[in-house]
C-alpha cells in the first residue's frame, strides 16, 4: 500500500510575490493512472495560478493626469491605471508565466512518483535526467489472457490456462532475466564477468549504458503471487511503459501461458521515494512550496546524485 505522507504546513505565505519567489526548485507529485503528463502539468499550473491570484498581488500602477488651464495653476490627479487593471489585462499570474517539466516521464498508463522542476528548478530537472538514475517500479500482471496492447485496457486476443503456474516458476524466470541483463552489461563493456576488471567496474556503482535506447534491468523479483495475479518489483534504466508491458507478456510466454500487464507504478526515482509525492488533492501552492524545500534538502544532502562521472558502458578502448 502506498505510504504517502500528508503535506507539512510549515510556513504560511500571504503575499503572492513572496510565494512566486519560492516556486523555484524540484518537487514530487503522485500522477494517477489514466492521466497524461500534460494533463497533470496543466492541472498543477492552473491550481498554482488560482492560489497566487487569490493572495495579495501587486496593485495596478498609477496613472498621472494633469488637468486645467495651462495659463493657470493646474491639477495633478493620480489614480490606478486601467491599462494595468486585472479586469482589463487579466489575472496577475497566468499559465504562460510558468516553466514546468518532469525529470522522469510517466505515460498515461503509468502512475506513481513524478519528479518535476518548476521555473528555475527546470535546470535541476534536466540534471536529474542526465544523471541516469535507476527507477523502481511495481508492475502487476494477470495470467491467462493477452491483449493487443499488452495492457489490461486493450482488446483480449488470446486466453490460456494458468492454474498449473507456481510462484517458484516465476521466481526462476525473473532470476534468469536479471542474470541475462547483467551479462549483457559486461559484454557491452567488453569484459568477462569473472574477471578482475568486471569486479572493479561493478564496485564503482551501477553500470549505465551510454545509449539511452538500451533498457537495462538491475533487479527484478516477484513480491506477490495470488493466482492469477502477480506483482513484480523492477529496478531499471532507459525503460518505457511499452518495455515493461512487453516484459510481462514475455514472462507469460516463458511460463507456457499468456499474461497481460494491469498496473505500472513508479515508487522510487534516484533518491526520491513515493512517500514524498503529493496526491492530486494536495496539488496546492502551500503544499508544493513545502515539498520543494524537502526535495531540495535531499539533493543538497547527496550531491553525487548529479555527478556526471558515474560509470557508464563504453566500448573497449574509449
Amino acid at each position: 500500500m502506498m505510504n504517502t505522507l500528508a503535506p507539512k504546513v510549515e510556513k504560511v505565505v500571504f503575499h503572492a510575490k513572496t510565494a512566486w519567489k519560492a516556486l523555484n526548485g524540484v518537487f514530487a507529485v503522485y500522477k494517477p493512472p489514466m492521466v497524461t503528463y500534460l494533463n497533470a502539468r496543466d492541472t498543477i499550473i492552473l491550481r498554482l495560478c488560482e492560489d497566487l491570484n487569490s493572495m495579495r498581488v501587486r496593485p495596478p500602477i498609477k496613472h498621472v493626469r494633469i488637468e486645467g488651464d495651462t495659463t493657470r495653476k493646474m491639477k495633478v490627479l493620480v489614480h490606478p491605471s486601467y491599462a494595468d487593471h486585472p479586469l482589463v489585462v487579466g489575472p496577475r499570474y497566468q499559465p504562460k508565466d510558468f516553466k514546468l517539466i518532469c525529470a522522469n516521464y510517466l505515460s498515461k498508463d503509468m502512475s506513481g512518483l513524478m519528479v518535476c522542476g518548476i521555473n528555475d528548478g527546470t535546470s535541476w530537472a534536466h540534471k536529474l535526467k542526465d544523471s541516469k538514475s535507476p527507477t523502481s517500479y511495481r508492475v502487476k500482471g494477470l495470467l491467462g489472457q493477452a491483449t493487443d496492447t499488452y495492457f489490461i485496457t486493450g482488446k483480449i486476443v488470446e486466453k490460456s490456462t494458468y492454474k498449473y503456474i507456481k510462484r517458484s516458476a516465476i521466481d526462476k524466470i525473473c532470476a534468469s532475466m536479471q542474470s541475462a541483463h547483467q551479462r549483457k552489461m559486461f559484454e557491452l563493456c567488453g569484459v568477462n564477468m569473472q574477471s578482475q576488471a568486471a569486479y572493479e567496474l561493478a564496485v564503482q556503482g551501477p553500470v549505465r549504458p551510454v545509449d539511452t535506447n538500451i533498457p537495462m534491468i538491475y533487479n527484478i523479483k516477484c513480491i506477490d503471487f495470488t493466482s492469477p495475479e502477480f506483482t513484480l518489483e523492477i529496478v531499471c534504466i532507459n525503460e518505457n511503459d511499452m518495455y515493461l508491458k512487453t516484459l510481462i507478456h514475455d514472462l507469460g510466454i516463458q511460463l507456457h501461458s499468456v499474461a497481460t500487464c494491469t498496473q505500472i507504478q513508479c515508487f522510487r526515482y534516484g533518491l526520491f521515494h513515493l512517500n514524498l509525492a503529493l496526491l492530486k488533492k494536495h496539488w496546492e501552492l502551500q503544499n508544493i512550496c513545502n515539498n520543494i524545500e524537502q526535495c531540495n534538502a535531499i539533493i543538497n544532502e547527496d550531491s553525487s546524485l548529479l555527478n556526471q562521472d558515474n560509470p557508464i558502458l563504453t566500448e573497449r578502448g574509449k
